[in-house]
């Protein structure tokens, strides 16, 4: 990527040879270009907020900015970026959403998220760190910027307006208003579970902003969890992947229906481990529960899991992929013990059986319907 600070080269996380998607697409350069152009002053604090993986915080590491960001392998993304440019450790403080941000800010850049809810509880924490003179300027797609995104903005930060589109590109451009009285956050989101539903039915789920589906339970999740295995009496304490595992559902309903499982909660997103443990807590689910944030099953051991429960997403941020899937589907095939089993469910159009045999060899149809399809893959 070209900029007025140089040439960096930037890569997405997990790095893929195979992988035709760059680490950075025209709104960053139009928000690059515009902060060159207009001589933005860049001495006080800068902070960057969905720096989707890592380019606005490493054309821009001179001034060092706080990069904040929910996704783990874009922090990931970052580091490496930052480190192939060369800048010190360190020099870009990296804060997740789940950090204080900080205490005043002189410079905000927002590249826009794909979910308005994540965006609205970002503006809410980072409002009070504005002041009347701080630069605000958002970046985005077209596609992404909606009449509802502008008036996040101005209910929250203040005065609105947009630039001509560049490259199917915009800017947004707010004026802090000190006076503005701002709304109260709905986040986190609690409501509670259908019923059946199986062990969950009834219960309490707590989302934070951002997380898939935060006020409703989705059709997808909803069918599988009304065919997750069940417990057995012949074997006890089940070591049980929850894999992407969004507000935690899946896995506090392996918990309460089994007490004796060890359940781990996975997901690249720190809003969803944050929902997870929440719902999990909740609950007050008697059982063993253990959150990490991190790239699938990365650092889980092999052959040390009993079964892997996963719905997998099939978007990395606006354009359709299967290779977080495909990643999931081959971490659990390392991780699970030999009989161990990988659960799933997905659009029937997705054709999860077909990448399902050639990795494990074997894959059936545990339910189905007009919409979705769980499967179930058994290590040989």
């Amino acid at each position: 990527m070209t900029t007025a600070w140089g040439a960096p080269v930037l890569a997405r996380f997990p790095e893929d040879p195979r992988d035709r998607l760059r680490a950075w697409d025209a709104s960053d350069e139009y928000l690059l270009g515009h902060l060159d152009r207009e001589e933005v002053p860049l001495d006080g604090t800068v902070v960057v907020v969905g720096d989707r993986w890592g380019a606005l915080a490493t054309a821009l590491a001179a001034y060092r900015p706080t990069q904040i960001t929910d996704s783990w392998l874009g922090q990931e993304a970052t580091r490496a970026n930052l480190a192939r440019a060369g800048v010190e450790p360190g020099t870009v403080p990296l804060l997740t959403t789940q950090d204080p941000p900080p205490g005043r800010i002189d410079v905000l850049l927002v590249r826009v998220p794909k979910s308005l809810a994540l965006l609205e509880d970002q503006l809410l924490r980072l409002a009070p760190a504005v002041h009347a003179g701080t630069v605000v300027v958002g970046t985005g797609m077209v596609k992404e910027i909606h009449t509802s995104t502008l008036n996040l903005f101005e209910r929250i930060i203040g005065p609105t307006r947009t630039s001509l589109a560049e490259k199917k590109a915009r800017l947004i451009f707010c004026t802090p208003d000190p006076e503005l009285v701002r709304p109260a956050g709905p986040w986190p989101y609690s409501y509670r579970l259908p019923d059946g539903i199986g062990a969950v039915s009834g219960r309490t789920v707590v989302n934070h902003a951002g997380v898939f589906c935060a006020d409703r339970l989705d059709i997808g999740t909803r069918f599988f969890l009304r065919h997750l295995p069940q417990p057995s009496s012949e074997r006890p304490g089940l070591r049980v992947v929850d894999l992407g595992c969004g507000n935690g559902v899946v896995g506090t309903a392996v918990a309460l229906a089994d007490p004796r499982a060890e359940v781990l909660f996975v997901d690249e997103s720190f809003q969803a481990v944050a929902s997870a443990q929440a719902t999990y807590r909740a609950n007050g689910v008697p059982g063993h529960g253990e959150f990490r944030v991190g790239d699938g099953l990365t650092g889980v051991p092999d052959s040390s899991v009993d079964l892997v429960l996963s719905n997998p997403p099939f978007h990395s941020h606006q354009a359709t992929s299967d290779a977080t899937a495909w990643r999931m589907f081959t971490g659990a095939l390392r991780a699970l013990r030999p009989g161990g089993e990988l659960r799933v469910v997905g659009n029937r159009h997705l054709g999860y059986h077909v990448k399902l045999r050639r990795l494990f060899g074997n894959s059936e149809v545990v339910a189905s319907d007009r919409k979705f399809v769980v499967l179930r893959a058994v290590k040989r």
